[in-house]
């Protein structure tokens, strides 16, 4: 059965899960480090869309952070270290002192779909040994009105196929392989 079209009076699940929880675009007071980056591509993107230098904050490469990258990119160790050396720093969204994204407006990002960061427009999926899997997110309406990729696909609607070109999008901005 196809997922009825989104519209006021039927709004998607994102809509309802930000009504009911707040937004997926938070995180807990405390996370900062483990934001993730944004490459020298998507911020300039972000600028020319309007994000202005408060939307942005440098963020110390730290090893709780690098671990984090490594988990999401297994086998790439040598290549992460490069480009997030301890001690150096990275550029990540900033948030709140409740923990929601500066971006984040009371309908949704500000800004546009095109200009947003590969993560942000990834998220819940992401792509591990060449398969597509999702985070897990208790507080998500999408998984939690079913389950298995195909049915949050079609829930959040995009394809495997978008899936994996953002993916493959993402790791270009960071010249990974």
């Amino acid at each position: 059965m196809a997922e009825s079209p989104e519209t006021p009076q039927n709004p998607g699940p994102c809509a309802r899960c930000a009504e009911r929880f707040g937004s997926c675009c938070t995180l807990t007071p405390g996370q900062e480090e483990f934001c993730f980056p944004l490459s020298a591509s998507e911020r300039a993107g972000m600028e020319a869309a309007g994000a202005q230098a408060e939307h942005f904050a440098a963020q110390e490469n730290t090893a709780g952070f690098v671990d984090n990258l490594c988990r999401l990119f297994p086998g790439e160790d040598a290549a992460l270290k490069a480009l997030f050396p301890l001690g150096g720093a990275h550029h990540r969204l900033a948030i709140t002192a409740k923990g929601a994204c500066r971006l984040l407006g009371g309908a949704g990002c500000v800004l546009p779909r095109a200009a947003r960061p590969f993560y942000c427009l990834l998220y819940p999926f992401w792509i591990r040994g060449g398969l597509v899997m999702y985070f897990e997110y208790e507080r998500c309406q999408a998984l939690q009105e079913g389950r298995g990729a195909g049915s949050l696909m079609r829930r959040l609607g995009v394809t495997e196929t978008d899936i994996r070109q953002l993916h493959r999008g993402l790791r270009k901005a960071w010249n990974l392989p």
